[in-house]
């Protein structure tokens, strides 16, 4: 019987270690040295450039000569002390000389008009604004103008100290400073999350393995693929705008399915290993059947991913062709560095002294061990257990009916950045707190649109109406203030009227966090239907070629919804009603950000398939030597549930390092992806799919005759040499399946 693809793909690299290592040493290095200019193009935000909102943005901004502000908030001093005016209006002399700096604003101005100067001046008459505008220019030289202007304030601080002022001190805010401090928080979380989960999963791997060089080989393949990873990110900021969100998600499916993958396969080499074979044999015959197993994880997870090219989102497609590109890379590197590293390290590497012994003690151990006891458990009351886990999973989804969806604002950013610190107070002391507003763009004078705006004073969901002001070379735009939030149904319902009564004849655009929240949820409906589609598809086509079943797949499919609709009611219970924030430290924002929604969709909908396709790829290996369908459960769950339990701790470390972070977008999806993979490694996966398989039986590899004979003719297959020895129980063997099968699908 020839030796399959993958087989010959393990034992290659595995004899031709030091080639294979040298690629990804250069694969390596080159992803270290595209980090630094990937992390230095993220955009500001992932908006389609195609929706009315964001179309209002982009027609103000083109009007707009300035690249955004850097505001200095000078504490703990009076505004009427001669020393300060002298102090102030130096420095901001100094800074409008700047030639990165278009405007200077401060109290101090000569014939400035006193409502200007009242926003300028701290309402405690204890601090004063420098507001320094910038002219407009690149993002990527945003972060040089900042540091230009902040030595200037820094020197502001100093002299202030050397006149006697000791409690004066000076914090910089404003959009440009705090973009920015953002996007390096986004940075630090993610590095922090690395540093601090890979050493936690050495330890635990050290522990599942009994030895730290087996422990190592997993931890440095999820490191070789994160590092990779970063050039894919490079190439793709080249075509499409990256977010913080793509590098988030990104490298958590890197270090995740990376250690997973690896443990898979280390574990089932070792197993292998200590069924006599040699080396090179062994790792054949792990890669034949862990190494199937993995590609059909990897295609899984790539499936689900590719769901998320259906919302005409630029953010979620980039983020979805990024997630299918990592997968496919921890694919690559599991199957082709670990084989070099298993080559390199073999002498080091030895079988399982407790399977071992086990191994002596019982013979065959299959049916021996927790995993197998539980499954017993669950065959003898397959009905209530599937009944219970079910109940169990609805009512911890039960929040989700209730919860509300809106964009992140200041909430989700951490008040250890100071220029969130300073945004809190320009509201509070300084008048600055914008009340919420729908805005209204159109291409008229302020005269024209103001007439028009007057018509909507008596509207319920409207306060109050500001008068209209240029916004460019014949364009104009008006505010509407809303009662309630900027983001509440009321904002929402009057957006909807806005755009349905627009001023006459006239060019115009409705916008505001309500309009943007209104165009992408319905931007979002729009490509559910096909996102849901092509990921059902994509996975019964896979599940179905790997088990030859119409069912699997199916009842697969079905369970997952089950457990994704728990996580969503978890996020919601968290993130938007705030319990266990202060035990989880996690930001209470009020509700759940409609990316992260879609982005917990597909990845946790991915590696969810991914534990089914693991336990599955076990079991199926039984049922094709002629075990029946409930000793086969046994059998798999007992060989993978230690396997899946550790790959699941893995991941949690892993999500939960990044559920530690400071940004709130991070924390959701960290505690998300966490969530999701502990409820499908224990209760779907230990409990809820031995029962329905036990309750399905033979039919669980029901297929249509004419699928049946396809699959045989093109079912992905691999054969390791030599064959197992036969399992040691004849009088427990059934019919070959396709002949048990041929009367059930007559």
């Amino acid at each position: 019987m020839a030796e399959g693809v993958i087989a010959r793909v393990g034992r290659w690299c595995f004899r031709r270690r030091w080639w294979v290592l040298g690629a990804w040493v250069v694969a390596v290095a080159a992803g270290v040295l595209a980090s630094g200019p990937m992390f230095s193009s993220l955009a500001d935000g992932n908006n389609p450039k195609r929706v009315e909102s964001i179309q209002a943005y982009d027609v103000v901004n083109a009007g707009n000569d300035s690249g955004g502000q850097i505001i200095g908030l000078v504490d703990g001093v009076d505004p009427g002390s001669a020393t300060v005016r002298e102090l102030v209006s130096a420095t901001a002399a100094d800074i409008a000389a700047l030639p990165k700096v278009k405007t200077v604003e401060h109290p101090y101005v000569e014939g400035q008009p006193a409502a200007k100067t009242r926003f300028l001046v701290a309402n405690d008459g204890r601090g004063l604004l420098v507001v320094a505008t910038l002219v407009k220019m690149e993002r990527s030289e945003r972060g040089a103008a900042i540091d230009g202007v902040r030595p200037y304030f820094d020197r502001l601080a100093d002299r202030l100290h050397e006149a006697g002022l000791s409690q004066a001190r000076v914090r910089l805010g404003g959009n440009a400073v705090l973009n920015r401090e953002a996007h390096q928080a986004v940075q630090q979380d993610l590095n922090r999350a690395e540093y601090t989960s890979l050493p936690i999963t050495l330890v635990v791997l050290v522990i599942v393995f009994g030895g730290l060089v087996a422990a190592g080989l997993p931890v440095l393949a999820a490191m070789a693929s994160v590092a990779a990873s970063m050039t894919v990110l490079l190439g793709f900021s080249k075509l499409t705008d990256i977010d913080n969100n793509a590098v988030t998600v990104v490298t958590l499916l890197g270090l995740g399915l990376s250690v997973d993958y690896g443990l898979l396969l280390v574990g089932r080499y070792r197993e292998e290993l200590g069924a006599g074979f040699a080396p090179d044999v062994a790792a054949g015959r792990a890669w034949a059947t862990a190494g199937r197993t993995i590609m059909f994880s990897a295609l899984t997870v790539a499936a689900a991913l590719t769901g998320l090219l259906m919302f005409g989102l630029t953010g979620l497609s980039a983020l979805g062709a990024a997630g299918v590109s990592i997968a496919l890379v921890s694919m690559l590197a599991a199957l082709t560095f670990t084989a070099a590293l298993l080559g390199v390290f073999r002498r080091w590497i030895k079988p399982s002294k407790r399977a071992m012994r086990r191994l002596a003690r019982f013979g065959d151990a299959a049916e021996i061990g927790f995993f197998a006891r539980l499954s017993r458990v669950v065959q003898r009351r397959p009905v209530l257990v599937a009944l219970v886990t079910a109940a169990v999973l609805l009512v911890a989804g039960a929040p989700l009916l209730t919860s509300s969806i809106r964009l992140p604002q200041l909430e989700a950013i951490p008040r250890s950045l100071v220029s969130a610190q300073v945004a809190d107070e320009l509201a509070s002391r300084f008048g600055r707190s914008q009340q919420p507003a729908v805005t209204v763009v159109a291409r008229t004078d302020p005269a024209t649109l103001d007439a028009w705006a007057a018509s909507w004073t008596g509207d319920p969901a409207v306060a109050s109406i500001r008068p209209a002001e240029p916004a460019g070379p014949g364009v104009s735009l008006v505010n509407l203030n809303v009662r309630g939030g900027s983001q509440s149904d009321e904002a929402q319902e009057l957006v909807r009227r806005l755009r349905a009564n627009r001023p006459a004849g006239i060019q115009s655009w409705v916008t505001g966090d309500a309009a943007v929240l209104v165009d992408l949820v319905g931007l979002i409906k729009q490509g559910l239907p096909g996102a849901i589609a092509v990921t059902v598809i994509g996975m019964v086509l896979l599940l179905f070629a790997m088990t030859g079943s119409l069912v699997v797949p199916i009842k697969a499919i079905l369970a997952n919804v089950v457990s994704l609709g728990a996580t969503f009611g978890v996020m919601n219970a968290v993130f938007e009603r705030g319990w266990l924030s202060g035990a989880l430290d996690t930001l209470t924002v009020g509700g759940l950000d409609p990316f992260v929604i879609v982005i917990i969709f597909g990845f946790a909908f991915g590696l969810s398939m991914d534990y089914e396709v693991f336990l599955l790829g076990r079991i199926k290996e039984y049922v094709e030597r002629g075990w029946d369908t409930d000793t086969a459960v046994r059998r798999g769950l007992q060989h993978t549930g230690r396997i899946i339990t550790s790959a699941a701790l893995l991941m949690v470390i892993v999500f939960g390092s990044f559920a530690a972070a400071r940004m709130g977008a991070i924390e959701e999806i960290g505690l998300g992806l966490a969530v999701a993979v502990l409820i499908d490694a224990t209760i779907v996966r230990c409990l809820l799919v031995p029962a329905t398989m036990t309750l399905l039986g033979r039919w669980n590899w029901w297929a249509p005759a004419p699928l049946q004979r396809l699959h045989a003719r093109v079912g992905l297959r691999e054969h390791p040499l030599p064959e197992p020895p036969a399992p040691p129980l004849p009088a427990q063997r059934v019919p070959a399946p396709d002949d048990a099968l041929a009367g059930v699908s007559n």
